[in-house]
C-alpha cells in the first residue's frame, strides 16, 4: 500500500512535470483540437487574453498554470482555479454560423481534454520516466482524474479503470475529424506561427519533426503530417538521448519551467494577482 501511495502522490507527479515534457505539448494541443467541438471552441473562441497568436506568453503560462494546479494544487487551489477558468470559458460557446456545436462547460469535451492530457502523461513515462509496475500505472491513473475534475467534470465521469479508459479512447478515435480551418490553426502551431520570425525560422522545422513524432498515427493522417519509417527511427534516438540527459540532471532544472509556474501560482494566489 506504502508503495501505491507514493506513486500516486502529488509529489511523485511533480517528478513526472519535467521540462522536456514540453516537447510534446504541441502534439496534445492537436490530439485535443481534433475533436470538432473543441476545434472549434479555441478557433472561434472570442476571449481575447486566451489567444496564442496575440498573447503567447500569457497563453503557455496559464496552460502551465492549469497542469500544475491540477495535479500538485491543493483541493483550495483547485477551486480557487477553477473559478476563474470558469469566467474565461463561460462566453465560449457555439453561435448561429459555427459548423458544429459546443460549450466549454459540456463535461464530455472536457472528459475528451482531460484524456488527452493523461495520453501526454503516458508519453512523458514512456520517453523520459522509469518503468511502472502495473499498480504503480493503475495508481496514476486514477490520479488522473484531477486533469478534468480541475475544470467542471464530474469524477464519475471518468472512467473506471485503464481498461475503461482504453475503450473510451478507441471510440473516441471515431469521432476525431480536422477540417481545413482547424488543421491550418494547428499547422500554425506546430511551426511556432506565433513566435517571433527568427524563433520560427531556427525551432520551426524542429518542433514540427517532435510534433509529428509524438502524435499517434490516427491524428498525423488528420494533420496530413507525413511520417516514414526513417523519420520514426530518428525521433526514437532523440528521445532515447533526452531521456538520458534530463534522468541525469539535478531536479530544479529537470522540472524547469514547471516549478518556477508553481511558484508564480502560489504567489499570485498569495497576493490576490489573476490566476488566468
Amino acid at each position: 500500500m506504502a508503495v501505491r501511495a507514493r506513486w500516486s502522490s502529488p509529489e511523485y507527479v511533480e517528478e513526472m512535470m519535467i521540462g522536456a515534457s514540453l516537447l510534446a505539448g504541441t502534439a496534445n494541443v492537436i490530439m485535443q483540437l481534433a475533436h470538432p467541438a473543441v476545434g472549434y471552441g479555441v478557433v472561434e473562441s472570442t476571449v481575447e487574453s486566451g489567444q496564442i497568436f496575440r498573447h503567447p506568453i500569457k497563453r503557455t503560462r496559464t496552460t502551465l498554470s492549469y497542469l500544475v494546479v491540477a495535479t500538485l494544487g491543493t483541493d483550495r487551489e483547485r477551486q480557487l482555479y477553477r473559478r476563474e477558468v470558469n469566467r474565461s470559458h463561460a462566453p465560449v460557446r457555439s453561435g448561429a454560423s459555427s459548423p458544429v456545436s459546443y460549450n466549454a462547460f459540456d463535461h464530455d469535451l472536457q472528459l475528451w481534454v482531460a484524456a488527452c492530457l493523461y495520453k501526454g502523461v503516458e508519453d512523458v513515462h514512456r520517453y523520459f520516466g522509469p518503468s511502472l509496475t502495473d499498480s504503480q500505472a493503475t495508481a496514476l491513473y486514477r490520479y488522473g482524474a484531477r486533469l478534468g475534475t480541475t475544470l467542471q467534470m464530474p469524477e464519475e465521469l471518468w472512467p473506471a479503470d485503464r481498461a475503461a479508459f482504453d475503450e473510451y479512447w478507441n471510440e473516441s478515435l471515431d469521432r476525431i475529424s480536422i477540417d481545413d480551418t482547424v488543421r491550418q490553426y494547428l499547422y500554425d502551431l506546430a511551426v511556432l506561427g506565433f513566435a517571433p520570425r527568427i524563433v520560427r525560422w531556427t525551432l520551426g522545422p524542429f518542433n514540427r519533426f517532435v510534433t509529428t513524432g509524438f502524435l499517434p498515427p490516427r491524428f498525423r493522417e488528420e494533420m496530413r503530417l507525413p511520417w516514414s519509417d526513417r523519420q520514426q527511427r530518428r525521433f526514437d534516438r532523440l528521445m532515447s538521448v533526452l531521456g538520458a540527459v534530463v534522468r541525469r540532471l539535478p531536479a530544479p532544472l529537470r522540472r524547469f519551467p514547471f516549478n518556477l509556474v508553481w511558484w508564480d501560482v502560489r504567489r499570485r494566489i498569495r497576493t490576490g494577482r489573476p490566476l488566468v
